[in-house]
């Protein structure tokens, strides 16, 4: 009877998810893991596109602040 309670005591863990005894799903588990690492650089490069892009037209809108910042300056000055 103590061997019962103990095999119930097993089936319990099986049934756990923290414990993965199938090798089939450990084996799913990696080829999903590895599927995310892999990087495609073209991706990699839009993104980086894209940030260049975003730069260029903060720096340009900062430029035509100051532009027009002293633009309006020196028209009030000149008055």
């Amino acid at each position: 009877m103590l061997y019962f309670s103990m095999s119930t005591e097993n089936l319990a863990k099986k049934n756990n998810p923290e414990f993965i005894l199938d090798t089939d799903s450990l084996e799913d588990e990696t080829s999903a893991k590895n599927a995310k690492l892999k990087v495609d650089i073209n991706t990699l490069m839009d993104r980086v596109r894209e940030e260049k892009k975003k730069e260029k037209k903060e720096n340009l809108l900062f430029v035509g602040l100051i532009a027009s910042a002293v633009l309006i300056t020196g028209a009030i000055a000149s008055f």
